[in-house]
């Protein structure tokens, strides 16, 4: 399974091995690392939540979408407005304080 979060049209990829024992703590690090690169702190959009949702939503897609990853996008997160995008990808987006965009998306490993 792949992440993807992407400030101002810039990238990280993380991969997660194993989506149901991953180091939340490490991807969560790495993702810090990387807003802190643009000068913006990750904290108050609580990235640190909404990321282990949509893994969740993502890996119970890998058994049969669209269940578990069309009812992350209904119930959405905060004011990140979350979308199902075909083949079980989650995208989730907003701006940030600064105006830039922020985007989450997490990819199925089928």
């Amino acid at each position: 399974m792949d992440i993807d979060i992407s400030i101002n049209g810039e990238s990280l990829t993380i991969y997660i091995e194993n989506p149901h024992r991953f180091n939340v703590n490490g991807v969560m690090g790495d993702i810090a690392s990387f807003g802190k690169k643009f000068g913006v702190d990750l904290a108050p959009y609580e990235i640190d939540q909404l990321i282990p949702r949509m893994i969740r939503g993502v890996a119970g897609c890998e058994a049969g979408c669209p269940s578990d990853a069309m009812s992350v996008a209904r119930r959405g997160f905060g004011k990140f407005m979350i979308e199902y995008v075909e083949g079980g990808i989650l995208t989730a987006s907003q701006k940030l304080e600064n105006g830039k965009p922020l985007e989450v998306k997490v990819f199925p490993d089928f």
